[in-house]
This record gives C-alpha cells, structure tokens and sequence, in this order.
C-alpha cells in the first residue's frame, strides 16, 4: 500500500482510499481529495511537514499526518 507520503517531489498519483474515520475523513474529503482523484506533489518543507500538492486545479498545504491516511496508486 502506497500513501500519498511516500510520493516523490514532481510525481503525480490516482487516490484509491481514504483511510481514517469521523472528522479527520471528512476533512479530507472537504478539501477536495476523493477517491479517483489526481495529486500532484509539488513540494516538501525541509523537515517533511507540510507537503504541498496540486488537486483539482489549486495548491493545497497537506499534513504529513493525514497524508499517511491517503492511500494512492
């Protein structure tokens, strides 16, 4: 199982499953990160929090902690 963590700076993913539950999910899901959706790693902060991705046509700021409950391919 890959995460969106474990992808590298300039690559780009298919979302499979959100895992996590309650708040933390729908949060996820708020910010636009749906099963099937395209991301693109754009950047990571110097000590690997915050990861900065490209979903639906915007820039998004993403926590490496929720990042790891994004299950890519």
């Amino acid at each position: 199982m890959n995460t969106l963590k474990q992808i590298k700076i300039g690559d780009t993913a298919k979302v499979v499953k959100l895992h996590g539950e309650g708040a933390v999910k729908r949060r996820i899901m708020d910010m636009g990160i749906t099963k099937g959706v395209e991301i693109k790693v754009r950047k990571v902060a110097p000590l690997g929090d915050p990861i900065e991705i490209t979903v639906r046509g915007y820039e998004l700021s993403i926590r490496k902690e929720d990042a790891e409950k994004i299950e890519v391919e």
